[in-house]
């Protein structure tokens, strides 16, 4: 129903209106090359296609990014942040046993690839193989995020040995590290396969085999 023409005059305190929530077009920006570089690499993104994609003049591009190294590490700290989320959710979650956590997290990570239909795989993982031998600024932050979901891993572990469920000679960090390896081998092999099976291989014989003799 409108308002009587006099409705707002005849109130006894002012009226505000909210200003419309601005355009993050930074976070857009890098949202967009974030899907395009899991899609196509990082050399194969230019920056007219994520330009084309955002709708906004290059201009406004190089007022958030100086460069598009400067824009690839953006992209790299925004999928790292959301995946460390997602670690912290699974892997520290106190209402399930550690390495039920760890299994969680890993059928997870099943369910997402295949929905995926094995493409795209993990885009730390895949700017690793892409850059790391050409760009010493993306390798080191890469390891830095690598590291830092190892850690996680360890944790876990840690709790792990706590509650009995793995024996205390394991060396946490050491099997964090293997655990880790193995479960980005295992994604990059899906993706060349296009099959989930390497994914449900690891995940088998990491908890039947490996992590059971270590009980």
């Amino acid at each position: 129903m409108p308002f009587p023409g006099d409705f707002l005059d005849r109130l006894d305190c002012p009226v505000y209106f909210m200003p419309m929530a601005k355009r993050d077009t930074r976070s857009e920006i890098v949202k967009i090359g974030t899907d395009l570089i899991s899609r196509n690499g990082y050399n194969a993104t230019g920056i007219d296609a994520v330009l084309r994609e955002a709708g906004i003049p290059k201009g406004s591009f190089y007022h958030y990014f100086k460069s598009k190294e400067e824009f690839g590490l953006a992209v790299i700290d925004h999928f790292a942040e959301r995946y460390d989320q997602r670690l912290e959710t699974f892997l520290a979650d106190e209402e399930v046993t550690p390495l039920n956590r760890i299994r969680n997290y890993l059928e997870s990570g099943l369910v997402r690839l295949e929905q995926n239909l094995c493409t795209r795989g993990c885009l730390v993982g895949n700017l690793g193989q892409e850059l790391a031998d050409s760009n010493e600024r993306f390798r080191s932050r890469l390891d830095q995020i690598f590291t830092s979901w190892k850690e996680r891993f360890a944790a876990c572990l840690v709790e792990a040995q706590a509650a009995g469920e793995l024996s205390g000679e394991v060396d946490p960090q050491v099997l964090a590290c293997f655990i880790l390896s193995g479960w980005e081998g295992a994604i990059l092999r899906a993706k060349v396969m296009k099959s989930p099976q390497p994914i449900r291989d690891f995940i088998q014989i990491l908890f039947a085999t490996v992590l059971r003799s270590q009980q």
